[in-house]
């Protein structure tokens, strides 16, 4: 076996598994004002960003060859009602609009969702202290064909609300944007590992935790049912969430849906790398080259990940 070991330009020969920059989703975070630039403490290298420094990252991301960008927005104010998300004027409604202008060619998918723009934190609509499933519906349709009236490529919503495909597919197919794909996060776990993100988006429940909508980390055979629902409620690509700690379900996934998946290397993945590194415990490039490498090993065929432009200038 180690004939075929014996050199790096015989193991890139017969590599079974290879990384493609065309492949990675890179994570934005978009605030209101203009030349604005705030670092996220817990995820070195990443920060909130105004839309004119959103469009130049937008550019030196297209010249790397990378796949898109997903937005995440940071509204000016938040309420009860998550008005923010479906504003024709909100914060990401207007980063779409501006990279659209600028960056043609980058493909832009919009995460839809209301915990950043809820002042309560929590992804739907409150009635008696829970989440209304059916209510929060009408905001994510509303969302998402906000987004698409402004540009975005791909809407994406990571409620995981029961029913939310096929009510945001209906609003979209009645006005005029059936041709607009969703990326369904179908499999989205009730994880540990958003820790980071929720200072990176200021999207912390001020109450409680979100297991009552998202997924329980134990369930295999579930996430499979998940996922079945969307495709049938009309999603065209789906994701797994997180990817490390669920590479077996992306594998699950991969072997029983032909369609694109993709899967999201959270925060807390990335932050565990950063801190290992920082440490000098762990070798930066080549832990996250393997990071990655397993994510598509397991079958995603899209990664979501805060590596994507280190890995592209790797590449």
């Amino acid at each position: 076996m180690r004939r075929l070991r014996s050199s790096e330009s015989m193991r890139r020969l017969v590599r079974e598994t290879q990384l493609d920059p065309a492949g990675f989703i890179f994570p934005l975070f978009v605030c209101p004002g203009e030349g604005v630039k705030r670092d996220i403490n817990s995820m070195p290298g990443n920060s909130q960003q105004s839309v004119d420094l959103i469009v130049k990252e937008c550019a030196e991301i297209r010249s790397l060859g990378i796949g898109g960008v997903i937005l995440f927005g940071l509204p000016v104010t938040k309420d009860e009602m998550a008005s923010g998300a479906y504003d024709p004027k909100g914060i990401v409604q207007q980063a779409i609009r501006a990279i659209k202008r600028e960056v043609r060619d980058l493909l832009v998918i919009t995460d839809v969702c209301n915990c950043e723009y809820t002042s309560h934190g929590h992804c739907g609509k409150l009635v008696d202290g829970e989440v209304d499933n059916d209510a929060t519906l009408e905001w994510l349709a509303a969302s998402a064909l906000s987004h698409a009236q402004a540009g975005a490529d791909i809407v994406a919503p990571s409620d995981m609300m029961d029913g939310r495909v096929a009510a945001i597919r209906r609003k979209l197919d009645a006005n005029g944007f059936s041709s607009t794909p969703i990326l369904a996060y179908a499999a989205k776990f009730a994880s540990g590992f958003y820790g980071p993100f929720r200072e990176a988006a200021d999207s912390a429940p001020q109450f409680g935790d979100r297991r009552g909508y998202q997924m329980d980390p134990a369930n295999a055979r579930e996430a499979m049912r998940e996922i079945e629902l969307d495709l049938g409620e009309g999603a065209d690509m789906i994701m797994v969430k997180p990817a490390m700690p669920y590479l077996d379900i992306i594998r699950m996934a991969r072997e029983r849906f032909d369609v694109p998946l993709a899967a999201y290397q959270v925060s807390g993945e990335f932050s565990m790398i950063m801190a290992a590194v920082q440490n000098g415990w762990l070798e930066r490039e080549r832990v996250m080259m393997e990071s990655l490498t397993a994510i598509r090993r397991a079958g995603a065929s899209i990664i979501l990940t805060y590596f994507a432009k280190d890995a592209a200038r790797l590449m």
